[in-house]
């Protein structure tokens, strides 16, 4: 799926991809810093200490005028069916006394009321319910989205793509129980049961008596009995869910190579006994489920037979009539329909807790780069860059992936990197980004006014000037149109075809029989290696960044290929600031770079 153009800044290129497993240990921890854009979004140092359902409901807060009005009707409505049992019970016994019809009309009106209020006041209930969770999940979901679009890209190297996806999908949209099955029932529930109990107690205080208690049993007792049974399996559930949805999307990626390795079958084996744990975890819920509704069943028989007890005793010493004994008979059943879905709805609090607790893990994950408090302008280009003694770590408490790195590159100059895998290339590329923060040295943007440190910029402002061609840019599922106007929402395809002859790729483009509109399939399927990489180079192009840093474009390319990629991507960014990060530096011989830094030289390893 593309997502929309103008979620990306205007005119930055793609986010790059994560580090390479050697370059990344862990993400790092920092204290978390105050978000400039959306300070309101941020939570508070105390925020952090209360409960994940507590803070999840505190995100409802905006809703609580649509949740009041979700509790009233729900009130309204549990009210009619208990009403409309009551009054047709008084009515029966009634009527079989045969008293003149005009005796009845009240009764056969409260009748009528109620019969009509019970659907109303329910789909009013319904229909005001859903629209708050749905509401507040929209805002929960904008939270976590917003907080993960901040991680990326090196603060998300502690999640699995597909349990992360489920955290944001199923855990989110499993919370809307917390509003619809526990909170809004629960208080409509005990309202309508507390009149219920009031109601049979003035007829028969006896039976009044024991329908009380047998509702506070159903509401209060019986969903921690059937918990106790199922509350570790529940609480399984949703990290058993997003493990399976890790295995799934791994084993989805990365297919080729599985079935080439001969690995596939042992793989899928793998995720079958994760099926099967999620499960067991969901039989043992189901099974604590069947075990509150036999409580619940329990409870409504006995409230009936003490009610009929109660109320015959009542007649016998004249103090109930016989009608009002049909009444208090009957209605202990309406009162525990009322209450008999709080035990399901209850007993599924340990799970939406662990959901809870998954969604706030993400929300507290500390951001890899600082923002400043009050960031400087933007100078005026032309750019370069200047880097002095940088250090820079993904776990606070491991060693540096860089360290003492000095480099300059002038305005208008090319920057030759070169280093082994795992000697920190991409690292340096994600601090010159602000994607993640130095843990030591200066960063600074060289500029006709004068430099100006990075760390005193806002991140998008630096992401303006500075733009990225990584070596896996993703190619979404589109056209080539959608793919290239990543870069900028608003570009023609005036704009787009000569990003894309710069690019080399225009005359291909052409060549083709629906042209830009051509759909290049899941993660660029359709096209070549290098065809991915110039596209990728196109989206640079257009964004226009005055400067461009290349990591590893001719990665997975043989010799003749890489080379004349090479030579492409250095025509097209003629008179820009140019950094490239390569572990060929055999390929790149043929420029004329302004300097050159090699991270795995001796000099570096022993700053290391």
């Amino acid at each position: 799926m593309t997502p929309p153009a103008e979620e990306l800044p205007g005119n930055v290129a793609p986010p790059m991809s994560r580090p390479s497993p050697e370059e990344r240990p862990a993400p790092e921890e920092r204290p978390a810093p105050d978000e400039r854009p959306r300070p309101a979004e941020r939570p508070a140092p105390d925020e952090r200490t209360r409960p994940a359902l507590q803070r999840i409901v505190r995100i409802g807060r905006p809703m609580t005028g649509r949740l009041l009005l979700a509790v009233l009707a729900g009130v309204a409505a549990a009210g009619s069916a208990v009403g409309l049992t009551a009054t047709s019970a008084w009515l029966i016994a009634r009527a079989a006394q045969r008293p003149p019809v005009l005796a009845l009309m009240v009764a056969i009106t409260a009748v009528q009321t109620f019969g009509i209020g019970r659907a109303a006041f329910r789909y009013a209930e319904r229909l005001a319910a859903h629209d708050a969770a749905f509401r507040i999940l929209g805002e929960l979901r904008v939270h976590v989205y917003r907080h993960l679009e901040r991680l990326a890209p090196a603060g998300l190297a502690a999640f699995r793509s597909g349990d992360l996806l489920a955290r944001l999908v199923s855990d989110v949209d499993g919370l809307a129980d917390l509003w619809l099955r526990l909170l809004l029932p629960y208080a409509a529930a005990l309202v309508v049961a507390a009149g219920a109990t009031v109601l049979v107690g003035w007829l028969a205080p006896a039976a009044g008596i024991a329908l009380g208690i047998t509702l506070a049993f159903v509401a209060l007792v019986a969903p921690v009995l059937a918990g106790a049974y199922s509350r570790r399996a529940e609480r399984a559930v949703a990290p058993t869910r997003g493990a399976l949805a890790a295995a799934t999307v791994d084993v989805l990626a990365g297919a080729p190579e599985l079935l080439v390795a001969g690995a596939a079958g042992r793989t899928i084996d793998r995720i079958g006994r994760t099926d099967e744990r999620l499960a067991a975890a969901e039989r043992r819920t189901a099974a604590g489920g069947a075990t509150g509704a036999l409580f619940s069943g329990i409870a409504t028989g006995a409230a009936v037979w003490c009610a009929l007890v109660a109320g015959v005793l009542a007649v016998r010493e004249g103090a109930l009539g016989g009608v009002g004994l049909a009444v208090v008979a009957l209605t202990p059943i309406a009162a525990h329909e009322v209450v008999a879905g709080l035990v399901s709805a209850a007993q599924h609090l340990p799970g939406l807790a662990a959901s809870a607790e998954r969604v706030v893990d993400v929300l507290d994950r500390p951001e890899p780069v600082h923002e400043p408090d009050a960031p400087l302008p933007l100078p005026p280009g032309p750019y370069g860059l200047r880097v002095r003694g940088l250090a820079a770590r993904y776990d606070p408490a491991g060693p540096d992936v860089l360290r003492g790195l000095d480099l300059d590159v002038a305005p208008g100059g090319r920057l030759l990197v070169t280093g082994p895998s795992g000697s920190g290339k991409s690292t340096l590329a994600a601090v010159l980004l602000r994607f993640l923060e130095p843990s030591g040295g200066t960063v600074q943007l060289v500029a006709p006014g004068g430099p100006v440190d990075l760390v005193r910029l806002a991140a998008e402002d630096v992401r303006r000037v500075i733009g990225l061609c990584a070596q896996d840019a993703h190619v979404f599922d589109t056209s080539i149109r959608e793919n290239v106007r990543l870069a900028r929402s608003d570009a023609d395809d005036a704009a787009l075809r000569d990003a894309l002859r710069r690019a080399q790729l225009g005359g291909w483009v052409d060549s083709l029989p629906e042209g830009l509109d051509t759909r290049v399939g899941e993660h660029g399927a359709r096209l070549s290696a290098g065809q991915r990489q110039r596209l990728a180079l196109a989206r640079a192009l257009l964004a226009d960044p005055p400067v461009v840093i290349f990591d590893e474009p001719t990665e997975h390319l043989d010799e003749a290929t890489a080379a004349a990629l090479t030579a492409d991507l250095l025509a097209a960014t003629a008179g820009r600031t140019v950094i490239m990060i390569t572990h060929r530096p055999e390929l790149m011989e043929a420029a004329n770079w302004s300097g050159t830094v090699d991270l795995g030289s001796p000099e570096s390893r022993a700053a290391r």
